[in-house]
C-alpha cells in the first residue's frame, strides 16, 4: 500500500473545526501572502544586514499583537504568541537573507539591489526562496494570531539573519540565535522549519528521518615551500606541485577511506591560489574548500585524514602544512519520532514523499541541539515543469511558482496544533 495512502488513513488530530478555520483563513490571506513574497524579492538584503526586512516583518507582527523582539543575532526578528489553552512551546523558522548574485529571470518584481559584500559592491538576489520562507511564516503567524484562545500552549517565531552565513569574521546565523538564548525562556519543545525547493512539485511536501542534510565545514590548507627560479626547480620546493597532489590524494579520502554504505561524504577544493609570475615558483600555495558528511563520527574522522593526507604529502616532498578546518553547520537531524508523529500534519495540508540524503547545509541544524526537530523541503516547482531541468538554487536564473505558499502556512498552522494534541 503507498506510504502517502497509509498517512491518510492516520487520525487526524486538528479538530476539524480548526482545520477548517485554518485552511479558510490561510486561503483568504494568499495573496497578501504572495504579495510579501513579492516585496521581499524586489528588495533583498545580504546576510547580518538585513536591517529593512527586519522592519517589515516586526512591523506586521506587532499589528498582530504579538511579543516582537528585534536585534536578535544582530537583525532577526522573534515573536511569540501566548496561546489560550496550555500546551507546550513549539517554534517555527524561516530565514530572511539573500546571496551576492545577479537575477536575471525576467520577473514584474525582479531585484536590482546593489550592497557591499567584503569590501565589493555586488548584486543582491533572494537565490535560494527565502523570501518565501519569510512570507509564508508572516502567513502562518497570522492565522495562529487569529485563532490565539484555542492555539495550545505557546509559539515562538524565528525570522533568521545569515543562514547563507555572515559575511568575513562576524558571527551570526542560527549559531547566534541559540547562544542569545531563543531556545529558552520559555523553553523550546520542538522546533520546525521549512525549505521552498526550485526541483521539487509546487505544493508538495519531502523530507527524511534522521540524518537529512549535511553538515559543512570550510578548510583552508597553506603548503609552505621555497621559492626558485622557473627554470632551476630543483633549487626549490614547489608547492603547487604540491597542492596538486594534495588535490588527488584528498579524494582518496572518500574513494578509499570513507565507509560510504553508512553515509556519504564530499570532499571538493574549490579555491587554488599561488604565484604572482609564470616565470617564479612560489614560496606558498592556499587550497580552500568544503567538506559534506551525514554522520557526526564521520565528520571527525574526516577531518583527521584530512590533516594527514595534507601533512603526509608535503613532508614526502619536502614542504610543510598548516591544516584550518571550521564548521559552518552541523548534520540537520530530524528526530525520528518527531517525525512520525508530524507526518499525517503535513500530509493533511500536500501531498508527501520520503527523500534520499542531501548533501546542501542548514543551519537550522544547531537549533536541533536544543530540541527535537524536524527540517520540510516544501515544493515551488511549477506544475507540468520537467524536475531534472529546474534550474539551481544559488544561481542568477533561479524561479519558484509561488502561487501555492498557503500550503506552507497551513502545515505551519498543522504542526503547531497537531504537535500539542500529541504531546499530551
Amino acid at each position: 500500500m503507498p506510504k502517502l495512502f497509509l498517512l491518510l488513513l492516520l487520525p487526524a488530530l486538528t479538530g476539524y473545526a480548526q482545520q477548517k478555520q485554518i485552511d479558510a483563513r490561510a486561503d483568504a490571506i494568499l495573496p497578501n501572502v504572495i504579495e510579501w513574497r513579492r516585496h521581499l524579492h524586489q528588495h533583498p538584503e545580504l546576510s547580518n544586514r538585513e536591517y529593512k526586512t527586519a522592519e517589515y516583518i516586526a512591523a506586521h507582527l506587532r499589528k498582530l499583537g504579538l511579543e516582537v523582539q528585534t536585534g536578535v543575532a544582530k537583525t532577526g526578528v522573534v515573536a511569540i504568541l501566548k496561546g489560550g489553552k496550555p500546551g507546550p512551546v513549539v517554534a517555527l523558522r524561516a530565514d530572511m537573507d539573500a546571496l551576492p548574485v545577479q537575477e536575471r529571470v525576467d520577473l514584474p518584481f525582479k531585484s536590482t539591489a546593489r550592497a557591499e559584500y567584503l569590501g565589493d559592491t555586488v548584486p543582491v538576489m533572494h537565490a535560494c526562496g527565502h523570501d518565501s520562507h519569510v512570507a509564508m511564516l508572516m502567513g502562518a503567524a497570522e492565522v495562529l494570531s487569529s485563532m490565539k484562545k484555542e492555539v495550545p500552549g505557546t509559539v515562538k517565531f524565528f525570522f533568521q539573519p545569515a543562514e547563507e552565513g555572515p559575511p568575513g569574521e562576524e558571527e551570526g546565523g542560527a549559531p547566534l540565535m541559540v547562544k542569545e538564548g531563543v531556545m529558552d525562556n520559555p523553553k523550546v519543545d520542538a522546533v520546525f522549519g521549512m525549505h521552498i525547493e526550485a526541483d521539487i512539485p509546487i505544493g508538495t511536501f519531502e523530507y527524511k528521518a534522521g540524518a537529512f542534510m549535511a553538515s559543512s565545514d570550510w578548510f583552508k590548507i597553506i603548503i609552505k615551500g621555497k621559492q626558485s627560479h622557473g627554470s632551476q626547480p630543483w633549487k626549490g620546493v614547489d608547492p603547487i606541485v604540491v597542492g596538486t597532489q594534495i588535490v588527488n590524494a584528498l579524494q582518496t579520502v572518500v574513494s578509499r577511506q570513507s565507509e560510504l554504505t553508512k553515509a556519504p561524504v564530499v570532499i571538493t577544493v574549490g579555491k587554488f591560489h599561488s604565484g604572482v609570475r609564470p616565470n617564479i615558483i612560489p614560496e606558498e600555495a592556499v587550497l580552500e574548500g568544503t567538506i559534506r558528511t551525514l554522520d557526526s563520527r564521520m565528520q571527525q574522522e574526516t577531518h583527521e585524514r584530512i590533516r594527514q593526507v595534507a601533512t603526509s604529502v608535503a613532508t614526502a616532498m619536502g614542504a610543510t602544512v598548516a591544516v584550518d578546518i571550521d564548521t559552518k553547520t552541523l548534520v540537520t537531524y530530524n528526530d525520528p519520532e518527531l517525525v512520525k508523529m508530524m507526518l499525517p500534519s503535513l500530509a493533511k495540508a500536500g501531498p508527501v514523499k520520503e527523500r534520499e540524503w542531501v548533501t546542501g547545509a542548514e543551519d537550522f541544524s544547531f537549533f536541533g541541539t536544543r530540541a527535537p526537530s524536524f527540517f520540510i523541503y516544501f515544493g515551488g516547482m511549477p506544475a507540468g515543469a520537467n524536475r531534472a531541468k529546474a534550474l539551481a538554487h544559488h544561481t542568477p536564473d533561479f524561479y519558484i511558482d509561488d502561487s501555492r505558499l498557503d500550503v506552507g502556512v497551513k502545515a505551519f498552522c498543522y504542526l503547531v496544533f497537531d504537535y500539542a494534541a500529541r504531546a499530551k
